[in-house]
């Protein structure tokens, strides 16, 4: 599933690969240590890069939804995932979510995460969800792609731009995962606030 672009420099991930099928086979078979604690762990994961927009741009805010199907939702108001046009104009979306992060999966000195435990990418939130939908808006254009098991099921599909930028990943944890929705919220916003404060976190509980 390689498609030909540019010479384009892989600072976070590789450009010539929009799936790498064994990295996701092997997130699914280490679940326990890649996942550590489940849910919450997939969570930090995606708030991570909502952190790293924050920083970019020196302030951001972000929504967390858990959903009354225990699925979760991460909306922030970045500049959006980075999306190039290829050498025959099509769009090409930095492959995030089906291969792995250059600077943290199997790093040594991958950035630590709020919960202790080492940051991978998100990638391993693709892979350990059942299904996952990455809605993209930049400027100049919008799009919205779904995924099952970190594999897309969807192309990269057009939607109608409405002047904002941000990404929003709507995730539903598979098998294990899943269970830690139950209970109180999964995060803790004082302990956020602490690690990443350029990003404000707002909790938005449907589970009721």
């Amino acid at each position: 599933m390689d498609r030909p672009t540019a010479p384009w420099r892989n600072t976070t991930h590789d450009w010539t690969r929009s799936v790498d099928a064994g990295h996701l086979a092997a997130i699914r078979r280490e679940q326990a240590v890649l996942a550590p604690g489940g849910l919450p762990h997939l969570l930090l994961e995606v708030l991570a890069y909502a952190a790293d927009e924050a920083q970019c741009t020196g302030a951001g805010r972000c929504t967390i939804t858990l959903h009354a199907d225990g699925s979760v939702s991460v909306a922030d108001e970045g500049r959006g995932t980075d999306t190039r046009l290829d050498d025959h104009g099509r769009p090409v979306k930095k492959p995030v979510m089906a291969t792995k992060d250059l600077r943290f999966f199997d790093h040594p000195g991958a950035q630590i995460l709020p919960d202790g435990h080492p940051r991978r990418g998100m990638s391993v939130v693709a892979a350990l969800s059942e299904r996952l939908v990455h809605t993209n808006r930049r400027s100049g254009g919008a799009w919205v792609q779904c995924y099952e098991h970190g594999v897309p099921v969807t192309d990269l599909t057009p939607i109608a731009d409405d002047g904002t930028t941000g990404t929003t990943v709507h995730f539903s944890p598979a098998g294990p995962v899943r269970a830690a929705c139950g209970g109180p919220a999964p995060v803790d916003p004082g302990a956020l606030a602490k690690a990443w404060p350029h990003l404000s976190v707002e909790i938005d509980d449907r589970r009721a």
